[in-house]
């Protein structure tokens, strides 16, 4: 529920984030446990839900447990008891481990196309071997959906030093199309539950749209990235705004906020995934995708908000109710947060607690922030974290 305190501060249920790349194990010098919880509770968020690319990749039992055992320590360490369940990777040669983290693990993570971390499902033998283990033992796949033979084949025409908008151009439209439809026929075929990560384009969206007139279990989120930045924003912002999927122009941004407002889309997920400055400067092709997120979603969101874009109802729904529905999480009353409407504020990379310490919004005045986050009782001012 929204409540409006005395002190004109709006009190939400504390946020869930479904999709954050924490780093750990493997890359903790772009972030860790540590600083990521800080990040998370200054975001409004008391819940994460991490994802399974990691070095080495949760593509087994073990990993995921000793993955688990390195994140309760960093947490401890740190005195933050951030609420989180993590994705189990999807790998062709441990579909077998599948059975053995029904219980351990939130879902099942395919990417279609290759991302971060190599990890990739691109045959169909394998793809269907998984939805239909997936729908058997009742777990949830989640998909990166961007087709790996389209992503290829549009590299190829490519030949030397390109700029970071070719980006967009590589990973297009159609790819994500191709596997969104592609993951929606396997639904149609097994009744899996599917949960399509990331939404970037209108094609996804009429797609979607037409799976949930259909009765499927097909659920959307968008980001934050998606909602707030266009291919405009490579010109000015360069390996910084490089991110799979990439960058889509206007008219897609439109139809993502349309879709949002007719419950298409489900849930907003901030893909957290920081990467230092110095990676990010390095020129096409060796510059990582990604951009960190956490801190910023909430502030965009009520900026939007002020904008007439989203209405209070929408932001409840994107950040903790449908997340709740979909994946069965329980209530947790004593998580909350308090934000502020009126506090105007810029995005300032020095006052991240993210470890990359930089955000692709820096700069940027928003309308609305958090203030006070509480967590399992713990009460956290914001402005001294």
């Amino acid at each position: 529920m929204i409540e409006l305190k005395k002190n004109k501060l709006l009190k939400l249920p504390g946020l869930i984030d479904l999709h954050v790349h924490f780093r750990t194990p493997g890359m903790e010098y772009k972030e860790d446990w540590k600083t990521a919880a800080k990040a998370s509770i200054k975001g409004g968020y008391t819940t994460v839900f991490d994802m399974p690319n990691t070095i080495p990749p949760t593509v087994t039992e073990i990993a995921l447990l000793e993955k688990k055992s390195l994140i309760d320590e960093q947490l401890k360490e740190v005195g933050i008891p951030l609420r989180y369940y993590l994705f189990f990777g999807a790998d062709k040669h441990h579909l077998n481990e599948i059975k053995k983290i029904k219980n351990k693990a939130i879902g099942i993570k395919v990417f279609m196309g290759c991302s971060t971390g190599g990890l990739v499902i691109d045959d169909d033998e394998s793809l269907h071997s998984i939805f239909k283990l997936a729908a058997k033992e009742n777990i949830l796949v989640a998909v990166h959906a961007e087709d790996e033979q389209r992503l290829k084949d549009n590299a190829k025409k490519i030949s030397g030093p390109q700029s970071y908008s070719i980006h967009s151009k590589i990973r297009d439209e159609s790819a994500a199309e191709l596997a969104v439809a592609k993951a929606i026929q396997l639904v149609r075929l097994y009744g899996t539950r599917l949960y399509i990560l990331h939404v970037s384009t209108y094609q996804e969206i009429d797609l979607i749209a037409q799976a949930k007139k259909e009765g499927l279990p097909v659920f959307a989120e968008t980001t934050p990235h998606h909602l707030f930045l266009n291919t405009s924003d490579y010109q000015k912002l360069e390996g910084k705004v490089v991110m799979n999927p990439p960058l889509r122009t206007i008219e897609h941004q439109k139809a993502l906020f349309t879709a949002i407002k007719s419950g298409i889309i489900d849930t907003i997920g901030s893909d957290h995934a920081p990467h230092t400055l110095e990676e990010k400067a390095k020129s096409y092709g060796a510059c990582p995708s990604g951009v960190p997120g956490i801190e910023t979603t909430l502030p965009l969101l009520f900026e939007a908000y002020h904008q007439n874009l989203l209405s209070l109802d929408n932001i409840l729904d994107l950040t903790s109710r449908r997340a709740k529905k979909i994946f069965n999480l329980p209530d947790h009353t004593d998580d909350y947060v308090l934000v502020d409407l009126s506090l105007s504020k810029r995005v300032e990379d020095k006052d991240l607690s993210t470890k990359c310490k930089w955000s692709p919004f820096a700069g940027r005045l928003l309308r609305g922030w958090p203030v006070t986050t509480v967590l399992k009782g713990h009460i956290y001012d914001l402005s001294k974290l």
